[in-house]
């Protein structure tokens, strides 16, 4: 009994470790500018479902509709703030976290806790706090996978032993399904883990009720796709969920495969390159520390599946090597994700699962030697001690040395943020709601704005938030319709894309014509990627701004106008 509680102690001590680490960069991210237009947006589309408004059908939605269900969901109870959504990308990010503690417990408590450090590291860095859809998908599959275990830890697959696990495979199921409902171009990823877990299983008539329970569970949130297409439209559903984001959009977020060395291809990159904090060691360029990082990626993952392939071939019955497996599936499954637009978010996205299994395949590699090598040193670096920390070193070089920039570095950043070190945030209000923007001056800029048209503005006006031109549509400053939840977005493209919102024919100038207060964004003008989004669209809305809307503030990087003729000088303005 007391060996026993020695070693719930100790899991304890490593879940603490894992649980402080994941809580020191909190305060400051709470603080921290969140990516204007993602977190903008899972802020502003919640509110739209709230007022009765559909996905794909009202609004531009490229993702599945259960994250922002989810948020509207939370919103209804809690409030529809800053803090509640970045309350739900607290609990995101602990599930991947946490269940990646506890995918990797079998191979002991310190492979468990530098795999969890890695993926914390790796995942919490690219956009902070925001409950962002794919990191909400990627959670739960990851507890999936968790999940799973049970039932692969059985080396029989007869009716008694099968029936005690069919609980924790359907919540596995469940936790799959949900991440699809997310996300649903998770599905690779996800049905390779259904294919590799099947087999596993085996075909006795034993294993049919653990698969049933399973596939039951996959099954109900999937079936919440039905009433949802019912409601959108088959048309509409297929369009926001497929061809949007595979087609139309790919040319203009598209980025250079293999990345460019010299410099960043992607323009948030280049711009987060510019906050500039310590760093004590050497370190690459930040072009190359992404080119190196890209080829990391289908390394890690290709080294993980082909050690677990070899090891299940030796040991096809154990437990240790059947979720190196499933795990080895499912990050196999991901890597499109780093080969459509190879930038530090997709990269983190990919890499925070591959970069914590490399160390339990190393782990595996080790399985049968006693030692490492001849002599002392070999002996002390085998022992069943010091052997989950020198599996795990060569992701500890990649990050420190190869790579520090953005997992490493930005996580030190953060940390240092919530002790008051180099904070960078600077807070837009409107009245219980804020919204933080890094560079002070722009948040400044924002402020006015906001202030201006909260003083003009009257419920149930029409606001459209765009750029400087409109011909362009890279980005957008989604967070103002946060902030003016009384105001009705005057446009579907609250996200605004290139190829998409600045399309012929998109609609976005027959909505300018209908609106009634617009806020332009100059923050984005100096948008440069290696893609078609620096190509100019549709001119028309342009011209309709110059033609039919006064300009009421122009607060440098923000301006502020409204549809109608400028008043005469000296008389009301706009909205009076």
């Amino acid at each position: 009994m007391g060996r026993l509680r020695g070693v719930q102690g100790r899991t304890w001590a490593a879940l603490g470790i894992v649980a402080v680490a994941f809580v020191l960069p909190i305060p400051g991210l709470w603080v921290y500018q969140g990516p204007p237009m993602e977190e903008g947006f899972m802020l502003a589309f919640p509110q739209r479902i709230l007022a009765g408004e559909l996905p794909h059908v009202d609004f531009l939605h490229l993702y599945g509709p259960g994250s922002l269900y989810v948020l509207a969901g939370v919103y209804k109870v809690f409030g529809s703030t800053l803090g509640v959504e970045r309350t739900v990308g607290i609990v995101q990010h602990a599930l991947l976290v946490f269940g990646m503690f506890s995918l990797a417990r079998p191979w002991g408590r310190r492979a468990a806790t530098t795999s969890a450090l890695t993926a914390l590291v790796i995942t919490i860095t690219p956009l902070g706090l925001s409950a962002m859809a794919w990191n909400g998908a990627l959670g739960l599959a990851v507890v999936g996978l968790a999940l799973i275990q049970p039932v692969l830890s059985c080396e029989s697959t007869t009716r008694v032993v099968l029936s005690q696990d069919r609980t924790s495979l359907g919540a596995a199921g469940v936790c799959f399904g949900v991440a699809l409902l997310y996300r649903p171009d998770m599905v690779v990823a996800v049905g390779l883990v259904a294919g590799v877990a099947w087999l596993m299983v085996g075909r006795d008539p034993g294993a049919r009720p653990a698969r049933r329970a399973g596939l039951i569970g996959l099954a109900a949130p999937l079936a919440l796709y039905l009433p949802f297409i019912a409601m959108v439209g088959p048309g509409n559903a297929f369009e926001g969920m497929f061809l949007q984001p595979v087609f139309d959009l790919r040319d203009g977020r598209t980025l250079p495969v293999p990345p460019s060395w010299a410099e960043p291809d992607g323009y948030l990159q280049k711009a987060g390159g510019l906050r500039v904090s310590d760093w004590p060691l050497p370190m690459p360029g930040i072009g190359p520390q992404i080119a190196m990082w890209f080829w990391l990626v289908p390394i890690s993952i290709l080294f993980v599946a082909v050690v677990a392939w070899r090891a299940l071939k030796r040991r096809p019955t154990d437990a240790r090597t059947r979720i190196l497996a499933v795990a080895a599936a499912f990050d196999l499954g991901l890597i499109s994700q780093a080969l459509q637009r190879p930038d530090t978010a997709h990269l983190s996205w990919v890499t925070c699962i591959s970069f914590a299994l490399v160390p339990l395949a190393i782990a595996e590699l080790w399985r049968d030697r006693p030692a490492l090598g001849p002599g002392r040193v070999g002996e002390w670096i085998g022992s069943a001690g010091v052997r989950p920390l020198a599996a795990f070193s060569p992701i500890a070089a990649i990050l420190l040395v190869i790579i520090p920039f953005y997992p490493l570095r930005t996580y030190a950043d953060l940390v240092g943020q919530t002790f008051g070190r180099n904070v960078f945030g600077s807070p837009i209000e409107r009245g219980d709601r804020v919204f933080y923007y890094g560079d002070e001056s722009p948040a400044r800029a924002a402020q006015a704005v906001v202030d201006e048209l909260a003083r003009r503005s009257k419920p149930g006006e029409k606001l459209i938030v765009a750029p400087f031109d409109l011909s362009k549509t890279p980005y957008s400053d989604a967070f103002f319709y946060y902030l003016f939840p009384e105001l009705e977005p005057g446009t579907r493209y609250i996200e605004m894309d290139p190829g998409i919102a600045d399309a012929e024919g998109s609609g976005l100038a027959e909505e300018l014509r209908s609106n009634d207060w617009l806020i332009q964004s100059d923050v984005w003008s100096g948008w440069d990627e290696p893609n078609t989004s620096t190509e100019a669209g549709d001119l028309e809305p342009n011209r309709i701004v110059a033609a039919d809307y006064c300009e009421v503030l122009d607060a440098g990087v923000f301006k502020l106008s409204k549809i109608g003729p400028c008043p005469i000088p000296g008389g009301p303005g706009p909205g009076q």
